[in-house]
């Protein structure tokens, strides 16, 4: 679609306010669609226009000439429009109207992009991030997916997509001067951090490339939903052909997290849309130093079931047509699709960036020759769908709706200061509250069992009572072979935590993963933010650490970055711990002071087998991430077994639980060492040494009201965990009960630890390198002797 420069110079600036107001009613008279301030709108394409099987139709493939034919031209006069009864056809079937408004949201994205960074200069706002040169193809997007139907996962280039599903300019405004209305962030996170709850647009992070695990989740909800019956009246906002869009950029293809989401896409046949927005560059890096042979979607040819389609990302028809064919794949349950859309950035990767360091000016001169805004003005005036006049009035309207509401925005109050604690958690549901607690006095009945049979059975218990559970993970299922299940015995975890919950369940509850821990988590975010409520397992502790980007910058942050617009209440179970006798140093990790340093995390460590399910229990119900963590060592000790709970036995959290009474000192521990403690506790106690002993069960939020309880009653501390000694969970407890108790210490906090190093593979190294009974036993005479 070349546009002839001479063209381009007949869109001018009026030169008048009278005769820019007597254009803009002419303008208005010309196209029933065009609604002033209103944003793009796509009348023959909307849910709500349309019967929901039109979708499904076949599209025209046909890509538009680039030339008129002599009829056309004939016709054709400057300033004239050309005749309604055209064949529309040759546009994929968009209307006169419709291209007018196509043209106006992408100019009015551009606008937007020059107006913000207007105002950064004039340091009115403090960051800024452009959209433009990808406005074609994201225009088209929007004009092919539905708002608050469909789902989407879109990056931060992505403005004109935004606006053509239906957010306003003032709303993107307001994120830009962080003003509390944006209804993005509220003014918590940078500019074009997209968000909406109304159009389904799911909050977004700066992080690249976290956002397609989620996506691929969020399509992997609607998937689940069709197989599991009990959720057919339970689950709101499910349609049988929704979409999820997810966008990146050429760079991000080079996460890991972007192979690992084509993965299970393909592999589960999700209607999932990619569309990659390849404008060359990655900040300064370009795309042959990011992508063997500089094309990703060549790299993606043989996955199964992915659909491929490539265009011109600046060409709005072109674009158009690649998205219809690629959604039309999608909504038929064919599988994903991925869209390779060449754009352009004629712009700065952002203004903090100056692409005149790397980028020599016949590049960026050759970029701007195919610049979208232009490209697409052009054609509507050469194949006279418009004219100069009428185009230029439409801008006008625009500069004019642009200036508006950035004077709103920044007149928008900011959020006040007492507003930065609000939604790191739940507001509605609080894990520490009364209707938590059904510990006391509750009912036990049964066989003992070990930490692994209760906990199976509180997995058992709430998946029967809410079927919106899901449980996945690497070997959690049974067998995933469904034809194998009767002929085999089957796995259910490695420590067998899981079993016959897929037997019980079936498949579409309870189903293995790849073996990838983002891949778990990434998934399970996007599930939670649908309704549905993961338990997923990472198999060991130590290999946690793929998942930390989802885990710290992902699902922590979601409540709270969105203004408690978006939640992910997802429960990660962890095996944890030493003490295996031949575990190492890559099966017996314990660093949990990493993650009781996350706000928007809670994070649980039982130390016996009853209250490991009334506490899975509670981290089940509640409607905030936890990670609940399982000592190893203790899945199958005989003396932290329990006859069965009810089925409602519940522990808050935050509810620490005294072992043992004691008025000489008192140990505060959890986890592997609660054993440890009580036995050098009984040995003190023959030398006449009274020792308290604190399990604080939960780790955060902790029990300081026992803590400080204990600490009044004893004067003397002793703090013991399984972590290494130096900045780690015990050092932050110790320094709380230093800087708050003072006054009533009679004594240094002392602390027993491991050692600042790694757990080795022989026994003997082990047993010095983790804290034994005897180490605790020491520091308590110690400590008495003080």
């Amino acid at each position: 679609m070349k546009t002839d420069t001479k063209v381009l110079k007949l869109v001018r600036k009026t030169e008048s306010a009278s005769e820019t107001e007597a254009a803009s009613a002419e303008a208005k008279a010309a196209s029933a669609d065009f609604k002033g301030a209103a944003p793009a709108t796509q009348p023959a394409l909307s849910p709500k226009a349309v019967p929901h099987e039109e979708t499904k139709s076949p599209v025209v493939t046909k890509i538009v000439s680039q030339s008129k034919t002599p009829q056309a031209k004939a016709a054709f006069q400057p300033g004239r429009l050309a005749p309604a009864a055209r064949d529309q056809s040759e546009y994929h079937g968009l209307s006169r109207e419709q291209m007018l408004s196509i043209y106006r949201t992408m100019y009015l994205s551009r606008k937007i992009d020059d107006k913000e960074i207007q105002l950064k200069g004039q340091n009115k706002i403090f960051f800024q991030i452009s959209g433009a040169g990808h406005e074609a193809v994201l225009v088209a997007a929007g004009m092919v997916l539905k708002p608050g139907y469909d789902w989407f996962y879109p990056y931060y280039r992505d403005r004109a997509l935004c606006l053509q599903l239906g957010m306003t300019p003032l709303e993107q405004l307001l994120s830009a001067v962080g003003a509390e209305k944006d209804p993005n962030s509220h003014g918590r996170q940078m500019p074009s951090h997209w968000g909406h709850k109304k159009l389904n647009i799911v909050s977004q992070s700066s992080p690249t490339g976290t956002q397609l695990l989620q996506a691929v989740g969020c399509a992997e909800a609607g998937y689940r939903v069709k197989l599991i019956k009990e959720l057919k009246n339970r689950v709101q906002n499910f349609h049988a052909d929704e979409v999820a869009y997810v966008s990146l950029g050429d760079g991000t293809s080079s996460e890991g997290e972007c192979w690992e989401a084509l993965n299970s896409a393909c592999n589960l046949k999700l209607p999932v849309l990619f569309l990659l927005e390849d404008n060359g560059y990655a900040i300064s890096v370009p795309v042959e130093v990011q992508t063997p042979g500089g094309d990703v979607s060549k790299l993606l040819e043989n996955f199964p079931n992915l659909h491929i389609e490539r265009c011109d990302g600046t060409d709005l028809l072109e674009s158009y047509a690649a998205i219809q064919r690629a959604v039309q794949h999608c909504r038929e349950g064919k599988g994903p699709a991925l869209v390779h859309a060449k754009v352009i950035r004629p712009y700065s990767h952002s203004l903090s960036d100056d692409e005149r360091l790397y980028r020599p000016d016949e590049e960026r001169t050759a970029d701007s020759e195919r610049d979208p805004v232009k490209r697409f003005g052009g054609f509507l005036i050469e194949e006279g769908i418009t004219s100069q006049d009428d185009l230029q009035r439409i801008k006008d309207g625009v500069d004019r709706e642009v200036n508006e509401a950035a004077d709103q925005a920044l007149a928008s109050p900011q959020p006040t200061p007492e507003t930065a604690k609000l939604y790191v958690y739940s507001p509605d549901v609080d894990p520490c509250a009364k209707e938590f607690d059904t510990e006391k006095g509750a009912e036990l009945s049964g066989n003992a069992g070990t930490m692994v049979d209760l906990i199976n059975r509180c997995l058992h218990t709430e998946m029967a009572r809410d079927p919106r559970i899901v449980v996945f993970g690497e070997d959690v299922a049974d067998c995933s072979r469904d034809t194998h299940l009767e002929k085999v015995k089957g796995k259910g975890g490695v420590f067998k935590v899981t079993a016959n919950l897929q037997r019980k369940f079936g498949g579409a509850r309870v189903f293995n993963s790849p073996l990838a821990e983002a891949n778990i988590v990434g998934r399970a975010i996007g599930m939670a933010t649908r309704g549905l409520k993961p338990v997923v397992e990472i198999q060991f502790f130590d290999y946690i650490w793929p998942a930390m980007h989802q885990i710290r910058n992902e699902l922590a942050l979601m409540r709270w970055r969105s203004g408690n617009e978006w939640k992910a209440p997802v429960v990660i179970r962890v095996p944890i711990g030493g003490y295996l006798k031949g575990g190492a140093d890559y099966h017996s990790q314990s660093g949990v002071s990493t993650f009781t340093q996350i706000p928007g995390l809670r994070v649980v460590y039982p130390s016996n087998a009853l209250d490991a399910n009334g506490l899975l229990r509670t981290a089940i119900r509640c409607d905030d991430p936890v990670l609940f963590l399982e000592h190893k060592h203790l899945y199958r000790q005989t003396y932290n077994k329990s006859q069965y709970p009810p089925d409602d036995f519940m522990i808050p959290f935050g509810k620490a639980k005294i072992v043992r009474e004691g008025t000489h000192m008192s140990i505060i521990t959890y986890g592997a060492l609660v054993q440890r403690s009580v036995v050098a506790a009984k040995q003190a106690e023959q030398q006449g040494i009274s020792v308290e002993v604190i399990d604080l069960r939960s780790l955060s939020p902790c029990d300081w009201n026992a803590i400080v309880a204990s600490v009044k009653k004893t004067n003397k501390v002793l703090v013991a965990h399984e972590d290494s000694l130096s900045f780690g969970y015990g050092a932050e407890i110790a320094a709380r009960i230093a800087g708050e108790l003072f006054e009533y210490l009679d004594a240094p906090v002392h602390r027993v630890a491991a050692l600042d190093t790694f757990v080795a593979y022989a026994p003997q190294l082990e047993d010095v390198i983790l804290p034994q009974a005897a180490d605790v036993a020491k520091a308590i005479q110690e400590l008495y002797s003080y």
